[in-house]
């Protein structure tokens, strides 16, 4: 992982030291409960304890691997970071207080600098390699999703075509999901962020469906909302309004424009057709390590999109008591417009 550019970008910091999770996957491509990633101009270190050591030295490159325990941590952070000259220290994570104060005490001898945004900035611009990877886990949804849909009848629960889901990432070569499945039929598709219930699919019932697998430690995001029946004129005109929505955002959004700007584009179709009310979450946000990235890309942000930025486009129109319908792909930024990497068709009725 090239990091030159975080020293272009941040000349007064000497070095960098990431505790988080993600970010110390992101560097490492590695993944453990317990570790720091530490960064210099010259060096970079990863420091954990001994139950990833024998498999941190066979997988991590370019990375001197340094063994500590939990007791010893703070100290060999700083150990590592004099070894480094550092003086001026930048660190990307939100930490509890009673860790931060233990992180200070132990680092007291350094200048340290919050370099959360440095770090988010970073990794919002995917290389080609994470494109890839990204890619992947949006085939393995895509299929995952054909072939569980294949099973769905009235009388199925949400539960059930939950699980018919899961099981179809899994076995289609995904690591894990990329956050917990949601299914929703009829009036409960109106919550966006549902949890799967015993709730039986009724014929002419909307049955709305947001997936993602995790490939190589790298997210997918899709979300496709069906009908087996008729759903009635003013669900179908609602879908086909998100439908026109996505379709206008997506054939306008370019590098260089705001995320606001692109929101906006969505946004404005959808309130228009008299929605406006009704669309109450961002358009999209970033998706790779995790689920959600930087940018934020919704009403407010100024936030401007770049070249290989990954985000997702998933406007929706939510109607309490009756149904809701989202439309969400997975898009790369690039200069004149975008790639649309999610080609899962967008047919109501199956």
């Amino acid at each position: 992982m090239v990091t030159s550019d975080l020293f272009e970008n941040n000349p007064k910091i000497d070095a960098f030291v990431v505790l988080d999770e993600s970010n110390r996957f992101y560097f490492t491509h590695f993944e453990t409960s317990f570790g720091a990633v530490v960064i210099s101009r010259d060096k970079n270190v990863f420091i954990t304890d001994f139950r990833y050591q024998a498999e941190a030295m066979e997988k991590i490159r370019n990375f001197e691997i340094v063994i500590t325990n939990y007791s010893g941590f703070y100290d060999k952070i700083a150990e590592v970071l004099t070894s480094m000259g550092a003086k001026t220290v930048g660190y990307g994570e939100k930490m509890y207080i009673d860790e931060f104060n233990t992180f200070k005490s132990a680092l007291s001898e350094f200048k340290l600098k919050p370099s959360e945004a440095a770090i988010a900035a970073k990794r919002a611009v995917k290389t080609e390699e994470e494109i890839k990877l990204i890619v992947t886990a949006q085939q393995i949804a895509e299929g995952a999703l054909k072939r569980a849909i294949s099973h769905v009848k009235a009388g199925m629960t949400e539960r059930e075509l939950m699980a018919e889901i899961n099981y179809e990432m899994i076995m289609g070569g995904a690591e894990k999901y990329s956050f917990e499945t949601i299914v929703a039929f009829g009036a409960n598709s109106a919550q966006p962020h549902h949890h799967p219930s015993d709730k039986k699919l009724e014929k002419n019932e909307l049955i709305l469906v947001d997936m993602g697998v995790k490939y190589n430690g790298y997210c997918s995001d899709m979300t496709r909302t069906f009908c087996i029946g008729n759903a009635g004129q003013q669900l179908t005109d609602v879908y086909n309004i998100v439908k026109e929505a996505q379709e206008y955002a997506i054939k306008n959004i370019k590098a260089g424009m705001t995320c606001h700007d692109a929101d906006a584009l969505a946004r404005e179709f959808i309130t228009s057709n008299g929605y406006g009310d009704h669309f109450g979450h961002s358009f999209g946000h970033g998706v790779g390590v995790d689920i959600h990235e930087d940018p934020r890309v919704g009403s407010g942000s100024q936030t401007i999109l770049q070249p290989n930025m990954v985000i997702t486009a998933e406007p929706g129109i939510y109607l309490p008591g009756i149904g809701g319908v989202r439309i969400e792909d997975m898009l790369v930024v690039k200069e004149g417009g975008v790639t649309d990497i999610t080609s899962y068709d967008k047919k109501l009725n199956i």
